[in-house]
């Protein structure tokens, strides 16, 4: 029984090994360039020790996408499924062989990002489901404050220190706020 009553309920175990993983939060920015700079160093990689495998590097992929969505701030969870696509065309540059120029290189990452392309749907639909139960949680638990706290709904709308200790003074009989001129109506 838990101190109020209650059932206490035990975390199960692998939700208390993932809070032992690192928690970074990071800026959208910095979400794109975590994205950006993993998929071109784990494609040079991919393509120096499996030979440009497409099922390793969208393997990869997947769980930069899941990571990205998992690591960025609540505030700039919209942009995890925009920076995951971009991050995926600039890491498969590496992979996407070509010969002779600009030209054949373009045309291979062209046909590259083609041929890829259930690869990169699949790791922005992760980022992109990751990113929104994300921001519903935030918004649930922002909703759950006010309401423990006791406070009601007007008292939310105003901004924080403006409402604290001003009492609004009435006007005599007016039933108006202090300061408040009334104006004349204009008759019909």
């Amino acid at each position: 029984m838990g101190p109020a009553g209650g059932r206490v309920r035990a975390v199960p175990p692998v939700l208390l090994a993932l809070r032992r993983f690192p928690d970074p939060r990071l800026t959208a920015i910095g979400a794109g360039l975590f994205a950006s700079l993993s998929m071109f160093v784990l494609a040079c990689l991919d393509r120096l020790l499996f030979d440009s495998s497409e099922i390793v590097y969208g393997l990869l992929f997947l769980l930069v996408s899941a990571l990205t969505a998992l690591w960025v701030r609540p505030a700039d969870l919209v942009t995890a499924p925009i920076s995951v696509p971009i991050a995926f065309a600039l890491g498969i540059f590496p992979i996407s062989g070509g010969a002779g120029g600009f030209g054949g290189r373009t045309m291979a990452l062209v046909t590259a990002l083609a041929v890829h392309a259930g690869w990169l749907y699949g790791g922005t639909l992760i980022a992109g489901l990751i990113a929104t139960v994300r921001k519903v949680r935030c918004l649930r638990a922002r909703r759950r404050y006010p309401l423990a706290e006791g406070r009601t709904g007007a008292e939310r709308e105003e901004p924080e220190g403006r409402s604290a200790g001003r009492v609004p003074k009435k006007v005599s009989g007016a039933g108006a706020p202090a300061g408040r001129a009334e104006r004349p109506r204009a008759s019909r």
